[in-house]
């Protein structure tokens, strides 16, 4: 049994504090509660580690014996293998204006309807120029003539609300 470098998180061998040890073999048997010294001598003499698992109350601890380089290359390679499999969801923005043309308004539409493909979540800010604040149901006009562009495949996160001079949105893509 070689001097093992440990995580924070794990109490390997003479780590483990509990003088009271309820000791787990590797195939899941409970051998019953034993001393520190007891387990780790058992542990030992079968050229494997004892790690803690959890805790039954203050004094007592459930440590299982097996292969501790093994086991932390099993903690990586689960995590690299949840990391492959974890969907990344990126904001993406597009801004309008009060006055924006049809055909401008039908590209970016078109542009958000890209990053809704992609599974995106999409910000849809409406910024008011100069007097245009004052006008604020123009701006929420122009916000729903946008979705009505996409709303079949779009669902609404989050209404349009107004934070200093833009007008927001939040769209993210319908599940199917």
């Amino acid at each position: 049994m070689a001097e093992i470098k440990n995580n924070k998180s794990d109490f390997v061998n003479k780590d483990i504090r509990a003088r009271q040890i309820l000791v787990i073999d590797q195939e899941g048997q409970k051998i019953g509660p034993l001393n520190k010294f007891e387990a780790l001598k058992m542990a030992e003499d079968q050229g494997l580690d004892l790690l803690q698992v959890g805790n039954q109350d203050n004094s007592t601890a459930i440590a299982k014996i097996l292969d501790y380089g093994k086991y932390k290359y099993e903690q990586k390679r689960k995590q690299r293998e949840n990391k492959k499999n974890q969907v990344k969801v990126e904001n993406k923005e597009i801004r309008l204006t009060v006055g924006i043309g049809d055909h401008d308004l039908e590209t970016k539409a078109r542009k958000a309807r890209e990053f809704l493909e992609a599974g995106d979540r999409v910000k849809v800010s409406l910024k008011f120029k100069g007097r245009e604040i004052t006008y604020q149901e123009l701006g929420k006009e122009t916000i729903n003539k946008f979705f009505t562009k996409v709303e079949d495949i779009a669902k609404v996160e989050k209404d349009a609300k107004l934070n200093t001079r833009f007008l927001d949105m939040y769209i993210v893509p319908k599940k199917p």
